[in-house]
């Protein structure tokens, strides 16, 4: 295998015709990596994404196989196709917060999309939403609007992203909440397999979606989070600049995250983490 790419927290092998993409255990946020791994955090994602997939079943997918990785990666790396990946990260919001809440207390509107007035921290939007943003290889990511989309890939094509993104969302949250998680917002991506438009990366993951428990939830507060955002408000209570170097993780913070991640995993698929 050759080692093609590092990204924030996977790992990309060329092998063969296929892809080998692994996840480690590092933790992302504000887009800096953090010093400090969340144990088992790569076998707990990658598994629940692959479960998604499955539950995804109509939708194109990169997978190829789940099991025919090489022995060091088994559980947290998957064998798929290499795909001519779209340049926008394509993001569905069902609840108002985190970024979109800012940008909407500044301007009464989330990538363009007017909201009615006097929304609060964690109000369920009056349907979800397609909030794009750019995908930068280094630094964040920066919000765009649907008709930039438009202008970079065509209005097909943009059409069919917003589709396919509220589509997932839509009904991944329908079933997270018959299991008592409320999925605020998620993001996914999406390739070019020739001419078919393919979900690849992840898919609901608790680090590309805020998982929230539905019997907890209080719109006009912070919620209580089963993903990466407990890091994130970690972070932030720091004071750090959200600049790297990231603060070192203490140990009770990742005991608990590791918990979220495995309670989140529990609860979708109904499975017990070992």
């Amino acid at each position: 295998m050759k080692h093609i790419h590092a990204g924030k927290v996977r790992d990309l092998y060329e092998d063969g015709d296929t892809l080998i993409l692994v996840a480690s255990d590092r933790v992302s946020v504000y887009d800096v990596v953090l010093p400090t791994p969340i144990p088992d955090k790569g076998a707990l994602l990658t598994q629940l994404s692959n479960w998604w997939f499955g539950y995804f079943a109509d939708v194109p997918n990169h997978l190829v196989s789940t099991t025919d990785v090489p022995a060091e990666f088994a559980g947290r790396a998957v064998r798929v196709k290499p795909l001519k990946m779209v340049q926008v990260e394509c993001i569905a919001r069902g609840y108002l917060t985190g970024s979109g809440l800012k940008e909407y207390q500044a301007t009464g509107a989330v990538s363009g999309i007017a909201l009615p007035p006097g929304l609060r921290e964690g109000d369920k939007l009056p349907e979800p939403i397609f909030t794009p943003t750019t995908k930068a290889s280094e630094g964040h990511d920066e919000a765009i609007t649907f008709d930039d989309v438009v202008n970079q890939e065509g209005r097909e094509v943009a059409e069919r992203l917003r589709a396919l993104t509220l589509d997932l969302y839509t009904r991944g949250a329908a079933y997270a909440a018959d299991r008592g998680v409320i999925i605020a917002d998620t993001k996914v991506e999406f390739g070019w397999d020739g001419d078919v438009l393919t979900l690849g990366d992840e898919v609901l993951t608790s680090d590309s979606s805020r998982y929230w428990p539905a019997a907890e939830y209080e719109p006009g507060r912070v919620q209580r989070s089963f993903d990466k955002q407990f890091v994130r408000d970690w972070a932030t209570s720091t004071g750090w600049d959200k600049e790297p170097p990231g603060p070192e993780i203490p140990a009770d913070i990742v005991a608990a995250t590791r918990a979220k991640y495995a309670e989140a995993y529990e609860l979708i698929t109904g499975t017990a983490w070992s």
